[in-house]
C-alpha cells in the first residue's frame, strides 16, 4: 500500500503581531491551496522576528485538510467558491477561513491589505497580480518582480475577488515552484517588503535584492490574454517542458486532451502551464503590456 503523503499540520491562525502604536492591518492567507505550503513556511519565518513598528499582522492558513493531505483541495477548489459556502471538506474550511478573516477585519485598528501567498507547477520566476486600489498599487511598487495584469479579473469566486468586493485590496504572489527552497525565500522577502510599505517594519536590503535577481531582465507589466479553461473528463495534460514567461509560436503545440492538440493561437509567452492533477486552468497566455 502507497503510504499518503506528508503534508503540513497548520493551525487557522498560524500567528499575529501587534505593534505599539496603530497602523494598517496586513492579512496573509498562506495555503489556500493544500500543496502550497511555502507561504506558511516563510510567515512563519516572519512571525518568529522583532515587534512591529505599528499595526498588525496576521497569518491565517488556508485549506487545512488540503494542506495535511498535501494536495490542492479534498473536494473542491477553496479558491473558486468565494462568496458561496459549500459543503463538505472545502465547506468546512471555507467557514473557519471566513470567520478569522471577519475577525481580523473587526480588529483592525486601519486599513487592510491581503496579501495571498501561492507557489505554481512550473518553474519560472515570481510574479505579482493584484486588484485595482491606490493602497494595493502602492505597496505593488515596492516589490520589485513582474506584475500581471487581467489575471485576476480572468478568475471567478477567488478569495481576493470576495476581499475586493468587501473594499479590502489585495496582493498575489507567485512565489515559485511548489518544492522549490526559493519559494520560500522569495514568499518571505515579499512579505517583508509589504510590511515595509506599509510601515509596519523595515525590510532587509536583501529582501528587495533577492526578488530583482529572480525578476531578471523579464518586463516590469505582461498583461493576461488568454485562459484555457479545463473540465473534468477533458483528459488535458501539458506539454512537457514550459516555464512561466517563456516565449511560445503561434501554431505551436501546447497541451493536448481528448480532441487532440492545443496550439498556441498567436505569438505570446506562457503563464501558469499546469503540471499537477487538480486545476481549472490549463495555461495562460500574455504579452508585455505598454
Amino acid at each position: 500500500m502507497t503510504a499518503p503523503p506528508e503534508g503540513e499540520d497548520v493551525p487557522r491562525v498560524v500567528g499575529r503581531l501587534r505593534g505599539a502604536a496603530p497602523g494598517p492591518t496586513l492579512l496573509v492567507v498562506a495555503g489556500l491551496h493544500g500543496n502550497e505550503p511555502a507561504g506558511v513556511r516563510a510567515a512563519r519565518r516572519v512571525l518568529a522576528s522583532k515587534p512591529l513598528h505599528r499595526g498588525d499582522l496576521v497569518v491565517l492558513g488556508g485549506n487545512l485538510a488540503a494542506l495535511r493531505s498535501d494536495v490542492r483541495f479534498i473536494d473542491r477548489d477553496l479558491n473558486r467558491i468565494w462568496p458561496a459556502a459549500p459543503t463538505g471538506h472545502e465547506g468546512q474550511e471555507h467557514a473557519g477561513l471566513s470567520a478569522a478573516i471577519d475577525e481580523t477585519l473587526n480588529a483592525a485598528r486601519g486599513e487592510t491589505l491581503l496579501l495571498d501567498l501561492h507557489t505554481t507547477s512550473a518553474d519560472g520566476a515570481p510574479f505579482l497580480a493584484l486588484t485595482d486600489h491606490p493602497l494595493g498599487r502602492t505597496v505593488a511598487d515596492a516589490i520589485p518582480v513582474t506584475r500581471l495584469l487581467g489575471l485576476v479579473e480572468s478568475l471567478h469566486g477567488t478569495l481576493v475577488d470576495h476581499m475586493g468586493s468587501r473594499g479590502v485590496p489585495s496582493l498575489v504572489l507567485e512565489a515559485g515552484r511548489h518544492d522549490r527552497a526559493s519559494s520560500v525565500d522569495v514568499s518571505e522577502a515579499a512579505l517583508r517588503l509589504v510590511m515595509d510599505a506599509l510601515g509596519l517594519a523595515p525590510a532587509p536590503a536583501a529582501s528587495r535584492e533577492l526578488l530583482a535577481r529572480a525578476r531578471g531582465d523579464l518586463p516590469a507589466e505582461i498583461r493576461v490574454f488568454h485562459r484555457h479553461p479545463i473540465a473534468p473528463g477533458d483528459g488535458f495534460r501539458m506539454e512537457p517542458g514550459f516555464t512561466h514567461f517563456q516565449p511560445v509560436r503561434k501554431g505551436q503545440p501546447l497541451a493536448r486532451d481528448s480532441r487532440g492538440p492545443i496550439l498556441c493561437p498567436e505569438d505570446a509567452v506562457m503563464l501558469l502551464p499546469l503540471y499537477q492533477g487538480q486545476g481549472e486552468d490549463g495555461f495562460f497566455l500574455g504579452r508585455p503590456a505598454g
